[in-house]
């Protein structure tokens, strides 16, 4: 697979223009260098849309600072995130990586960051992409929040609803293994049994065979850990069947193609979310709605109505994040070195207080995430529109 490229920068009339890499040689260098790795095709595509779209909107400044974004497609493939991260570090001489957008390849570049020596966001939501604390992802930080927080919440939620047994279907790699052990965790916690658990991978095509199994053992509720459009196989699957109980998916499912994809048979499903993604129905207690709203607003603007998704609304975050961190590393290197990436690195882990549109971010040497409660809230597809449930 070929890897196509984009470098952005800004004409005087502030408009984005797409360079081919071939023709820029020649030109000046950007005083920062931000790459980003997302899978703007293969089974992960509909969750690179909506964030290749919220990082067209980034400043084209950052402190005062001119910066370059270079954005990489992966495919949904970790070797091909692997070779990016490469190419990123090695030959483009970036100060920060943002992305993968994908649990699998965000692992996968964890080795190549800590050999760089290169600060990355990543736009996947496993925890074990930071945690446990270590070497290698010292250098590791992700805007998603963690799937122990969308389990906690969806389990209440289950727990509120007199919700007794539940089966369990989840992709069989990275993200399925994540959500399986806090889910069965806080399940076993809330006296929720669960009764089935099954697997699928992200590019089958029938799912038939654990779809029988869930159903013979006639679960209250059945939750879906997959992302993206891929997530809607299991649930048509169920409801051709006239499985007739509640049905949850997680926070990966937040994009207008699911909603697309999935018509009818996905309605009214529950499902754990950033508040950013029903950012016009949150109460104005919320601290985080003036924020999201802010967000929703400006990407709105540029790509229409109800296209605001939980992807967008971390790839908004990332910039925040590396906006926020820039000024105090600028104080003790130039961009372009080691010391400044290094620096760089510093200060995204001293994040203290910094609202981004899907919560509060107070980072630590031990939380390369800094999200808490304020971070997720329930939410219901109705009328095939993402709406408010509760929470927040």
């Amino acid at each position: 697979m070929k890897n196509p490229s984009t470098r952005l920068f800004f004409n005087r009339y502030n408009n984005i223009i797409f360079l081919p890499l071939v023709l820029l040689a020649g030109s000046a260098q950007a005083q920062i260098k931000i790459g980003v790795d997302i899978a703007m095709t293969g089974a992960a595509a509909a969750i690179g849309a909506p964030t290749k779209n919220a990082i067209l909107l980034w400043p084209k400044q950052i402190a005062g600072q001119q910066v370059e974004y270079i954005i990489l497609d992966d495919g949904s493939d970790p070797t091909n995130a692997v070779r990016n991260a490469h190419k990123l570090i090695s030959e483009d001489k970036v100060d920060i990586i943002v992305g993968p957008n994908t649990t699998p390849n965000a692992l996968a570049l964890l080795d190549v960051i800590a050999e760089g020596e290169t600060p990355m966001v990543a736009l996947a939501a496993s925890a074990s992409i930071i945690a446990p604390p270590d070497a290698k992802r010292a250098w590791a930080f992700k805007m998603p929040q963690n799937d122990s927080h969308m389990a906690t919440i969806l389990t209440q939620h289950m727990a509120d609803n007199q919700v007794k047994t539940v089966a369990f279907i989840g992709f069989a790699d990275a993200y399925g293994d994540s959500w399986w052990r806090e889910f069965s965790r806080l399940a076993e916690l809330r006296k929720i049994k669960v009764v089935a658990s099954e697997r699928y991978n992200r590019n089958d095509t029938s799912v038939i065979g654990q779809t029988l199994k869930i159903m013979s053992a006639q679960p209250d509720a059945v939750l879906i850990a997959a992302s993206a459009t891929p997530a809607v196989l299991p649930q048509r699957t169920l409801v051709e069947r006239g499985y007739k109980g509640r049905i949850y998916q997680t926070h990966g499912i937040a994009t207008r193609d699911f909603l697309k994809v999935g018509g009818k048979d996905v309605e009214g499903t529950f499902f754990p979310t950033g508040p950013a993604v029903v950012a016009r129905q949150l109460p104005d207690s919320n601290p985080i709605k003036k924020t999201a709203m802010e967000f929703t607003r400006r990407y709105e603007a540029a790509y229409g109505p109800d296209t605001m998704t939980q992807f967008a609304a971390d790839a908004w975050g990332a910039y925040m994040l590396i906006a926020n961190a820039v000024p105090k590393a600028l104080t003790v290197a130039k961009p372009g070195t080691k010391q400044f990436r290094a620096a760089l690195r510093d200060a995204l882990e001293q994040t203290h207080n910094l609202t981004v549109p899907q919560g509060v971010i107070n980072m630590n040497p031990n939380d390369h995430v800094g999200l808490d409660q304020r971070s997720r809230v329930m939410g219901r597809i109705i009328g095939n529109k993402f709406t408010y449930a509760y929470g927040g």
